[in-house]
């Protein structure tokens, strides 16, 4: 389809803004794409499925759909099938997966769900494609998500990475990356696209229920700050940008304070007992890394900062049958 037939079809200025996002960053979704796009039925990924399918022949994309029917209410098969029935009318093929409601009853079961269903998807359209094209898994996350993200994950104490904003981009495995184009828009933005181009939108009437965290803070918390404070929410999405600054600078600099205190498998204790708490915290995570697949709490990093810099020789086991060893001048591992 060309712009011009897109044109004449309603293009509209969310189109633009997206196609612009586009070509400033085309390995976000490159040229050629095999997309598998995550769609609930609500008003963001509506606005996201038609959004990719109006541009897919601009860009030569392979679109395919994937829906998840949590069995949360009494509709949602009959949802998911009007659903099937929209994609089968734009010739978009589609796929769904029921889950068992009593496996997943929490938000972060039903996440866990979602993305396991999907990346399997992902690796059946892998096994068929001949081409062997990398898939790109497109979900509908908007900037208001990000600022709920954001206010969920402060409530909870979460550290510089959990405050930063959500990544338009990363890989989930070989071959399959996580995809979130619409970032740039509202939740407004899409109810308003919806309505502009007359999309139908099958909400999941659990999006209602405020006992859901993530509900109540979308319905009641962020009203409250944006007649409080008006464009909050935007401001808010600026802040976890810079924190995603803050955070790619920290590691960084802490890469680099890392190997300065290195010395060949050892750390050198003057070096870092010459540090700040949180700074000897870092270099020692990281250090830890190296033998332990799991991390040690912050509160046993602290602890074991502390016992480092007051005690000349030591000793602390560790997960995965090692420990953690010292003497004046370095710090090692040992198996035990």
């Amino acid at each position: 389809m060309s712009h011009e037939n897109l044109t004449q079809k309603k293009w509209t200025s969310w189109h633009h803004l997206l196609h612009k996002e586009l070509l400033s960053d085309k390995k976000l979704i490159p040229n050629g794409a095999n997309l598998l796009i995550a769609v609930s039925g609500g008003q963001d990924s509506m606005a996201l499925l038609n959004l990719i399918n109006d541009m897919k022949t601009q860009h030569n994309w392979y679109v395919h759909v994937w829906h998840g029917d949590h069995q949360w209410h009494e509709k949602s098969e009959k949802y998911a099938l009007e659903l099937k029935r929209y994609c089968d009318k734009k010739n978009i093929s589609f796929f769904c997966d029921r889950a068992n409601k009593k496996t997943i009853a929490s938000e972060e079961e039903a996440r866990d769900w979602r993305y396991k269903k999907l990346k399997e998807r992902a690796n059946k359209l892998l096994t068929e494609n001949q081409k062997n094209i990398d898939i790109y898994l497109i979900t509908g996350h908007t900037s208001t998500d990000n600022a709920e993200t954001f206010i969920l994950n402060l409530a909870r104490g979460s550290n510089y990475a959990g405050l930063s904003n959500i990544e338009k981009k990363r890989l989930l495995e070989k071959q399959i990356y996580l995809i979130r184009p619409i970032l740039i828009f509202t939740r407004e933005d899409t109810k308003k696209f919806c309505a502009r181009m007359n999309i139908p939108v099958w909400e999941d009437p659990t999006n209602s229920d405020i006992k859901i965290k993530r509900n109540l803070v979308r319905k009641k918390v962020i009203p409250i700050l944006e007649n409080i404070y008006p464009r909050c929410s935007e401001r808010i999405n600026n802040f976890t940008q810079k924190m995603k600054n803050y955070d790619d600078e920290r590691n960084d600099l802490s890469e680099l304070a890392y190997l300065f205190c290195k010395k060949k498998k050892s750390i050198k204790r003057d070096l870092l007992n010459s540090l700040c708490l949180d700074a000897r915290c870092t270099i020692l995570n990281k250090f830890l890394s190296e033998v332990c697949t799991k991390q040690l709490s912050s509160k046993n990093l602290s602890n074991l900062a502390a016992e480092i810099l007051k005690k000349n020789n030591g000793k602390i086991d560790l997960p995965g049958n090692f420990k953690i060893i010292w003497n004046n001048n370095y710090i090692d591992f040992e198996k035990n």
